[in-house]
């Protein structure tokens, strides 16, 4: 049986086979086996020993005792250089501590993955005892929850839905992927307009009801106007929507089945 060939068209071989590898443990919190890895990857159990032995001697792969392997400590240290390169923590973690003092749900952080998913890159927990379970790291589905749904309508998806989250710049989402929560997100952009992330609070969807959405809403939508004048965006027609938006709230219009 032939091995996995879905690689780019265009790259070498073996580096593509050793980020198919590191991709397997993407959604996997616990360590794979050998046999695991090679159903994961489609790649013969020969050729992911001598893959993962390149990986191991670089720091991106940890053998367990047991056989096992998991994630490296090199990889650790890419994402502490990426947010050091990015700036985004020293901009972000403010922003989230300033909303949980304020008693919002959960605030989040989401960016853009591949086609299909949104990573939290940051997240802090609310001051509620009871919390919805997202963690730093975790990748999440762009087509449900608030959070996914900003991030497509700012990458130009088209539908009804997202032009109007693309209106309001806020999305609003209950139960879409996980039923017993909510949540409220709203974009953050960059000095050359495009988008850098989807800025959210989430939490027990019972929570989430007319006067803490407005309540919530007001500060995630001043927290990310805030976020995107720190990263040199014009958030000029973000404050024209927040006021739209807000009186609506605040006069209790009626709850939508579509994220808005």
């Amino acid at each position: 049986m032939p091995e996995k060939a879905d690689t780019p068209a265009q790259g070498v071989a073996a580096v593509d086979r050793a980020l198919i590898i590191l991709n397997a443990f993407e959604e996997s919190p616990e360590p794979l086996t050998l046999a695991v890895l090679s159903k994961k990857t489609g790649l013969y159990k020969s050729t992911l020993l001598r893959l993962i032995a390149s990986l191991q001697a670089f720091g991106y792969i940890t053998r367990n005792p047991d056989g096992s392997y998991f994630l490296g400590p090199t990889l650790l240290r890419l994402g502490a250089a990426y947010q050091r390169a990015s700036n985004l923590h020293d901009r972000v973690m403010p922003v989230l501590r300033d909303l949980v003092a304020q008693g919002t749900e959960s605030p989040s952080f989401h960016v853009r993955h591949n086609a299909s998913q949104r990573l939290c890159l940051f997240r802090l927990d609310s001051l509620h005892s009871t919390l919805d379970a997202v963690s730093v790291g975790m990748l999440l589905p762009l087509d449900r929850g608030a959070a996914g749904k900003v991030i497509l309508a700012f990458w130009g998806q088209q539908g009804k839905e997202f032009e109007r989250i693309r209106e309001r710049f806020i999305a609003v989402s209950h139960g879409e992927r996980d039923p017993h929560c909510a949540g409220l997100a709203c974009p953050v952009f960059g000095a050359d307009g495009n988008l850098i992330g989807a800025l959210s609070v989430s939490g027990p969807r019972e929570r989430f009801d007319d006067k803490n959405v407005a309540r919530m809403s007001e500060l995630l939508m001043e927290a990310a106007v805030r976020l995107t004048r720190d990263f040199g965006g014009q958030p000029q027609v973000m404050l024209k929507a927040k006021e739209l938006i807000l009186g609506s709230l605040r006069r209790g219009s009626p709850k939508r089945k579509h994220t808005s």
